[in-house]
């Protein structure tokens, strides 16, 4: 079962590999047409996060973006910066 963890929750996606691809696709679509009612931008991050277990590109980018998320949220708390070899 493929899982995709956001914050503290997890939620369960389609099994078959070609649903989660149209799912992503459709989301990362309707995001752009985010000016209209219901659909929102909201939908493009959601639409990659999806489609990020299924191609190892997507999967690396969204990887690099959560470490350096991770580096800032702690250089602004205080904290002791990683190890620039840890992405190596």
């Amino acid at each position: 079962m493929t899982r995709l963890r956001i914050a503290n929750r997890t939620f369960q996606l389609p099994q078959s590999r070609s649903v989660r691809i149209v799912l992503g696709g459709a989301l990362i679509v309707g995001g752009i047409l985010g000016f209209l009612p219901i659909l929102g931008f909201w939908m493009i991050p959601l639409g990659v996060m999806v489609l990020s277990g299924e191609f190892h590109v997507i999967r690396r980018l969204r990887r690099r973006f959560v470490v350096r998320w991770g580096r800032r949220r702690q250089a602004r708390a205080g904290r002791p910066k990683f190890d620039d070899d840890y992405l190596d």
